[in-house]
């Protein structure tokens, strides 16, 4: 019999006290097997959020989710493995340009990722608007792929078997009023991410309007606890605070960020888009030990793009067949003329999820076509009467609901606003 009972585990917990070694391996074992019921976890899960985790309590926390199901290996590739992992904001196709670049730098990128919930797009979904790219491969299919020096990137849905104790806790947190726990949400990342075996993590934490957390404090909190949880487990890490008030690129949605992605890899692409792609690249290559590469030369060149191909083909893609696109289209024209000087991210996610390119529970399916294209970005000029925003559907009944959403997304002025820098702020390990 257990000297351990869930009851006991809350009141520790609930009262302030520190959660012992012995106390977070038997929970979370006790929990993956269904001995602690759902009612226990969520009240542990509100005691957390309420009462926080020390370092100590959250790094044992994350080992035991980690301990839950296998831990990926990779250490024996011929090449060193380094990943990128983003909290997640609106038009971020990062993911899609750059796992092949620093690929084609010659690094492995294994990437395992999800799919998108409410107004915050995933990568999954984008890359399943390409025909036949399958998101399930197994294990050694994965280290194929990464072997492969014309490859060396994979971007996959992550096993069931791989912290199986964070898919059960997370549906709780979702229902709960619980996922803004610190703790929980560094726990959660990174049990996934050390579990997928790299050596080295650039972590990609988004702040402000259409990310998840809105505040600087809150996400240098998180990004310091992910970066110290990632080191604890000896794997490289370092995470950057970039900026989501306004959309990253000109695009968001499944095929039109696929798109804007091949424009990148093309050698053009937004600014914002490439700028960022490329400061996540030198910081991966740096921390994956490799110099002397500039990550600009290789989307110059077409070594991106040949590594973007031969990655989409891998996984059942045809990197040439036409992408998909939505039946209608609706374009919302300037009021006035001046200077775009806002342009918010929560609105246009939003929006974009109206329009059928997000879901709004787990398992429901998206359009690929659908979304929303920018025609202008704050600091750009624009006249009254010219195209603003493009709105894509197959359902032109959701047309008129994100139209609503959309008229207060943005502001005309007569003087351009002070541009925001994308990069707030870099977390190393202390």
């Amino acid at each position: 019999m257990s000297v351990h009972s869930a009851v006991s585990v809350i009141t520790t917990k609930r009262d302030g006290g520190e959660l012992s070694d012995a106390q977070i391996d038997w929970v979370v074992d006790a929990f993956t097997r269904g001995e602690v019921a759902d009612e226990q976890m969520s009240a542990l899960a509100m005691a957390i959020l309420l009462r926080g985790m020390t370092r100590r309590e959250t790094a044992r926390w994350t080992a035991a989710m980690l301990d839950s199901g296998k831990r990926l290996d990779f250490s024996d590739l011929p090449r060193p493995t380094v990943d990128k992992h983003s909290t997640g904001g609106v038009g971020d196709k990062l993911t899609l340009p750059l796992s092949p670049l620093v690929a084609a730098c010659g690094a492995a990128v294994p990437q395992l990722s999800g799919r998108g919930l409410g107004h915050t797009g995933g990568t999954l979904d984008k890359l399943e608007a390409i025909p036949g790219w399958q998101a399930d491969i197994s294990v050694d299919r994965m280290r194929e792929i990464l072997a492969d020096p014309a490859i060396g990137a994979v971007v996959c849905a992550a096993g069931a078997d791989l912290a199986p104790a964070d898919k059960r806790l997370y549906a709780l947190r979702d229902v709960t009023g619980t996922v803004e726990s610190i703790p929980l949400i560094a726990s959660s990342i990174m049990s996934k991410k050390i579990a997928e075996g790299t050596g080295a993590l650039v972590l990609d934490v988004k702040v402000g309007r259409g990310a998840f957390l809105k505040r600087l404090d809150q996400a240098r909190e998180l990004a310091t606890a992910m970066v110290e949880l990632g080191t604890d487990a000896g794997v490289r890490t370092v995470a950057l605070l970039t900026a989501m008030d306004t959309p990253l690129g000109r695009t968001a949605g499944n095929a039109l960020e696929v798109a804007e992605s091949l424009e990148v890899l093309a050698g053009g692409g937004p600014a914002d888009v490439v700028e960022l792609t490329l400061t996540l690249a030198r910081e991966m290559l740096v921390l994956a030990g490799i110099d002397g590469i500039d990550p600009a030369d290789a989307l110059a060149d077409g070594r991106a793009m040949d590594h973007w191909r031969a990655m989409i083909a891998a996984q059942g893609g045809d990197p040439d067949a036409p992408l998909p696109r939505a039946r209608h289209t609706e374009t919302l024209v300037a009021p006035a003329s001046g200077t775009l000087t806002r342009l918010d991210a929560l609105d246009i996610g939003i929006a974009a999820w109206q329009l059928g390119a997000g879901r709004t529970r787990q398992g429901d399916s998206v359009q690929a076509g659908a979304g929303i294209e920018m025609h202008v970005k704050p600091g750009d000029p624009i006249t009254a009467g010219h195209p603003l925003l493009t709105l894509h559907t197959d359902t032109p009944e959701t047309i008129p609901t994100a139209l609503e959403t959309l008229r207060p997304a943005f502001t005309i002025g007569d003087t351009p606003a002070n541009p925001t820098p994308l990069v707030l702020d870099r977390i190393t390990a202390s």
